[in-house]
């Protein structure tokens, strides 16, 4: 297993534990239909800091679990932040959801692709001609190489 991130391979990326650029802690995600005008617009306010980090258009193999199944579909997006895929059932914000996406490993310079596990929860849902997609913020995440080294 390679070790990379903040804690050997392991990362920790909690909304507790982000700051945003001011030094602040962020507010936390709550859905603009359960909360009041006032609450709406904090909200809004912090999936804007989530989206302040660079987004890569990158279109890799992403296995989706959730307690809505399971499904193999393709990222649209990746940030530092997280990740933005097609799905085939709507998930609501908040929704914990798994992750692995599949890093070729002629892309990540690597011998061997690598594998991206993650853990975090859907921060943004849309619906666009006919298609059902979702923003996830990662909140855990892992790296393990795949075949030889």
């Amino acid at each position: 297993m390679s070790q990379n991130g903040p804690t050997a391979g392991t990362g920790q990326l909690g909304a507790s534990q982000q700051l945003r650029a001011d030094g602040a802690s962020p507010a936390p995600v709550v859905p603009a239909a359960a909360a009041g005008a006032d609450t709406a617009n904090s909200s809004a306010a912090h999936y804007s800091d989530l989206q302040s980090a660079a987004r890569f258009p990158i279109q890799l193999p992403i296995v989706v679990k959730s307690k809505f199944g399971e499904s193999v579909t393709q990222t649209q997006n990746i940030s530092a932040n997280g990740v933005l895929f097609r799905v085939d059932a709507e998930m609501p914000i908040g929704a914990p959801v798994d992750f692995t996406i599949s890093l070729p490993a002629d892309v990540v310079g690597a011998g061997a692709d690598v594998q991206l596990d993650c853990r975090g929860r859907v921060v943004r849902s849309y619906e666009h001609e006919g298609t059902l997609g979702v923003g996830v913020v990662i909140d855990e995440y892992h790296f393990e190489r795949r075949g030889p080294s």
